[in-house]
C-alpha cells in the first residue's frame, strides 16, 4: 500500500480522542479483569448441540449403530467443556458484578452444565414434536429432512429450547446470547424466558417476536410477522418495577395466529382452539374457540381501461 503522508499524526489524535471517551462514556465499556462469555464460542456450542440433537444432519456424518456411541460421546464431552467455560464466565461476571467473587462459580458452572446435559434426551423428544408439527402443518414440506435442514422456524426453536433450559437453570447472560444468535440467523426473536409447549410450529417466521413472559400451550402455530409483546412503559413509570411482572400474552392450546398479528399485554389470553387473523391488533382476552379478524376494509376491484388507471 502506498504511504499516506500526514495521516499518522491525524490517526494519533483520533486514537487519543476515542480513548478519552472511555472515562466519560463509561456505561458501554467493559474494561478491567472481569471476563465475559465469547459470542464466537457460543456459536460453536450451538453447532455442537445441533450435531447432538440432530445426529447425521449437522457436523459429522455417516453415523451407524456401531459408531454413534463413540462419535456422539466425543461430541458431548466437547460441548460439555465448551459450554461449562461459557457458563462459568457468565456466572463469574454476574457474581462479581453483584456480590464480589464467591469462589464457587466453577463448581456451580460444572453442576449446571451436567444438569443441562441430562435434559438433552427430553429436548430431543420436544424437538421431534416440533419437526413433526412443521411437517403436518405445511403442505409444501416434502420430508422431515427438508424441515430440519432448511426451516428457519425449526432452527430458531431449536436454539430457544436449549437456551430456555439454561434460563431455567438460572444461568445469566448466556441464554440471551444464544437466542440473539438465532435471531440474527433467522429473523425470529424468541426470548429464552418464554414458556412454549409441545408441537410448536413457526411457519416462514421472519419478523416473529415472542417476549420474555409469553406462555404458549401445545399444538400452537404462528406465522411470519406475529408479535407476542408487551405494552410500552408509560412515561414516568419505573421499568425495574415491571421486570418481574407478566407483561406478554398467554396463548392456550391449539391456537393459530396468522401473519402480521400483534398481541400485547400480560393480561391478554387467547383461549384454546382460537384463530387470530392476519394484521389483528389484540390487547384483551378472547374466549376459547374464537375467530378474531378485522372488519372488511371494503376492497374495490375495477376493470382496467386503456390509458386510464382505476380510481
Amino acid at each position: 500500500m502506498s504511504s499516506l503522508p500526514g495521516r499518522e499524526d491525524e490517526l494519533t489524535r483520533i486514537i487519543a480522542d476515542v480513548v478519552g471517551t472511555y472515562g466519560e462514556v463509561s456505561k458501554i465499556n467493559h474494561l478491567g479483569a472481569r471476563p465475559l462469555p465469547s459470542r464466537e464460542a457460543v456459536v460453536e456450542v450451538i453447532d455442537g448441540l445441533k450435531e447432538i440433537l440432530y445426529p447425521g444432519y449437522f457436523g459429522r456424518r455417516n453415523f451407524t449403530p456401531r459408531n454413534i456411541t463413540y462419535h456422539i460421546g466425543d461430541r458431548i464431552c466437547q460441548v460439555y467443556r465448551m459450554l461449562a467455560e461459557q457458563v462459568y464466565l457468565s456466572i463469574l461476571h454476574d457474581c462479581r458484578r453483584s456480590e464480589g467473587q464467591c469462589g464457587h462459580c466453577a463448581d456451580l458452572a460444572g453442576e449446571t452444565v451436567v444438569e443441562f446435559m441430562r435434559r438433552l434426551p427430553r429436548l430431543r423428544r420436544l424437538l421431534e414434536g416440533d419437526v413433526l408439527a412443521a411437517f403436518d402443518g405445511d403442505p409444501a414440506a416434502k420430508s422431515l429432512d427438508e424441515i430440519i435442514f432448511s426451516y428457519p422456524g425449526v432452527a430458531a426453536v431449536t436454539v430457544y429450547r436449549a437456551a430456555h433450559e439454561l434460563w431455567d437453570l438460572k444461568v445469566p447472560l448466556l441464554p440471551r446470547i444464544m437466542t440473539e444468535i438465532a435471531h440474527s440467523d433467522t429473523g425470529i426473536d424468541i426470548h429464552p424466558g418464554a414458556a412454549i409447549g409441545e408441537h410448536f410450529f413457526i411457519d416462514h417466521g421472519t419478523g416473529v417476536v415472542i417476549g420474555e413472559t409469553t406462555v404458549i400451550g401445545n399444538n400452537v402455530r404462528i406465522y411470519h410477522g406475529v408479535t407476542l409483546g408487551a405494552k410500552s412503559v408509560p412515561k414516568g413509570e419505573k421499568v425495574d418495577l415491571m421486570r418481574s411482572q407478566k407483561r406478554h400474552p398467554t396463548i392456550e392450546d391449539d391456537v393459530t395466529i396468522y401473519p402480521g398479528a400483534t398481541l400485547l399485554g400480560g393480561d391478554t389470553v387467547v383461549g384454546k382452539g382460537s384463530t387470530v387473523g392476519g394484521n389483528v391488533w389484540l390487547t384483551h382476552s378472547v374466549p376459547p374457540n374464537s375467530v378474531v379478524t378485522i372488519g372488511d376494509p371494503g376492497l374495490v376491484v375495477a376493470e382496467k381501461r386503456k390509458g386510464k388507471p382505476p380510481r
